[in-house]
């Protein structure tokens, strides 16, 4: 390993911030960790300080760092063949698309590789669009789906806000069946979820349904604040669907590749969807990869007709043998057993936090995909922090995120949420540890309770 002097350590400090630029952040003032190293669920900065890892960087790296037998991998498939155009066969994308085809749901039978999460929103779209011979793209308010222009759109996220003007036309959005904030102040999950529903179908005749090619929901909620779907959410959708004609696509970018414990979010609900975009943790982060995998019925249409997707990049074999090499350690590790057997301790350490620690309004889980709402207080649920906030609204939040980086964690953190999504090979004790510097930055939050 490198040896950096301290004069080594400020020139790559400068050039980072001198010559790049750094997402969703105002540029000036910025004081990113330094990462030279990372193994395991632990990421080590150029002073040697050691951080937790508890989102899995941006819910990505699932099989943990630095496991070799992708570098292996990688290398072999580089030694062998580094890039050919998309047009021509390589053996690791025969790979991934069989395996893709194995761990999906048996509709969906082939893939169209991207290079991220974004350009497999793009694609899915575009060819929902094209297949349907429809305009209009329905999706839930508090969503993300990516930064690109048409992603963007189709998300409800209050970052797109900045690009308003030039966003993609036809998209109609709904109100989530968040049942700790029910819009419509439901008494049960369930009624939640028949009323997001009704209000989903309603919006939909008000929209003609004839227009509507299709409707996005992630697998499961992410960076909107794990937002779970109650019982029957997808069920009534997929109802609505069949009804109008409309396709269903489950954006599994964040919740796929067992974070929740199955191979995709979706798959805790027992319902078709047609088109299905992932990233991330495909592989696992190592190396930029996204897919699209489609109905049959859907890859059939464009037996006799050209199929109007192309990316330079598309099924990179290195990319491809990054991610046949993460499919095959999720198995061999057996970490979807591991992500419920962890997230079932999760859930119980959480239990006791809340005890502790009357910021807690609330708890959302899944596996290991999970979020912790604070509040000011329980009774009227007055959040630490407003949806969107304002950086002056941030003042609390801010302590609290600066605790947890003092303290030796990464995670990620937005307006009052704290979300809990580490490598799916996490140990009891390393849940334990993380926990043990969560519980300190809740105290901070914890004194502005009322």
């Amino acid at each position: 390993m490198e040896t950096y002097t301290d004069t080594d350590k400020n020139q790559i400090l400068q050039d980072n911030l001198d010559h790049t630029l750094f997402s969703w952040s105002k540029q000036s003032g910025l004081n990113p960790i330094s990462a030279e190293r990372a193994e395991g669920v632990y990421v080590y900065d150029r002073d040697g300080k050691r951080y937790i890892d508890f989102s899995s960087q941006l819910m990505n790296v699932n099989i943990g760092h630095g496991d070799q037998r992708v570098t292996e991998a990688v290398a072999a498939q580089m030694r062998e063949l580094s890039y050919v155009y998309p047009g021509m066969i390589t053996k690791t994308r025969g790979d991934l698309g069989k395996k893709l085809a194995e761990i999906t749901a048996p509709n969906l039978t082939k893939a169209f590789f991207t290079l991220g999460g974004a350009e497999a929103i793009e694609n899915a779209i575009k060819l929902a669009r094209v297949y349907t011979g429809r305009h209009k793209i329905v999706s839930l308010y508090q969503s993300f789906h990516g930064a690109s222009y048409g992603a963007m759109s189709v998300g409800g996220d209050p970052r797109k806000f900045a690009v308003d003007s030039q966003a993609m036309p036809s998209t109609v959005h709904v109100e989530n069946p968040f049942f700790y904030r029910c819009p419509w102040h439901s008494s049960t999950p369930e009624e939640c979820a028949q009323r997001a529903a009704d209000a989903m179908e309603r919006i939909i005749g008000y929209e003609n349904p004839g227009s509507v090619a299709a409707i996005v929901l992630e697998g499961e909620s992410g960076t909107s604040g794990c937002i779970k779907y109650p019982p029957g959410y997808w069920k009534r959708v997929r109802e609505i669907c069949d009804k109008h004609g409309i396709l269903l696509i489950a954006d599994e970018v964040m919740s796929g590749f067992g974070r929740t414990g199955k191979w995709f979010g979706s798959d805790h609900h027992g319902v078709k969807v047609d088109i299905m975009a992932m990233a991330k943790g495909i592989t696992a982060g190592y190396l930029p990869l996204g897919a699209v995998m489609v109905d049959d019925a859907i890859a059939h249409h464009f037996d006799d007709k050209p199929l109007p997707l192309g990316l330079t990049y598309s099924a990179h074999p290195v990319s491809c043998a990054a991610a046949v090499a993460v499919l095959d350690i999720y198995e061999e590790d057996n970490l979807l057993e591991n992500t419920v057997q962890m997230g079932k301790y999760l859930d119980q350490r959480m239990a006791e936090l809340i005890e502790k620690h009357p910021s807690i309004g609330d708890w959302r889980n899944t596996g290991l995909f999970g979020c912790i709402e604070l509040v000011k207080n329980r009774q009227t649920k007055e959040p630490m922090a407003p949806w969107n906030a304002a950086p002056a609204q941030m003042d609390i939040m801010n302590k609290v995120m600066a605790k947890i980086k003092e303290l030796g964690m990464y995670t990620f953190v937005r307006w009052n949420y704290i979300f809990i999504a580490p490598p799916l090979n996490i140990t009891k004790d390393e849940l334990d540890e993380g926990l043990e510097i969560i519980s300190q930055a809740i105290s901070v939050a914890d004194q502005y309770v009322h």
